[in-house]
């Protein structure tokens, strides 16, 4: 396995998101008007996409234990 490969079957979690405050106003849209049963299915339908463009086992695993985290045990 080449460094490459190794570097990409690791999760990120340093702030990786491009222009991150207009991504977050975009998600907050988005979840306007929508009741909690509707903003549940959205978030776990766009969990699903991006899991689905992820798609490398070993990063959605590392998400998975990372997501179980609290913010000061991620750094």
């Amino acid at each position: 396995m080449s460094a490459l490969d190794t570097q990409l079957e690791q999760l990120i979690l340093a702030p990786n998101i491009e222009r991150a405050d207009d991504f977050y106003a975009e998600l907050l849209a988005a979840h306007e008007d929508l009741s909690k049963a509707d903003s549940d299915a959205f978030n776990a339908r766009l969990v699903l996409v991006l899991a689905n463009h992820i798609g490398t086992r070993a990063i959605l695993s590392q998400a998975l234990d990372a997501a179980t985290l609290s913010q000061e045990e991620i750094g």
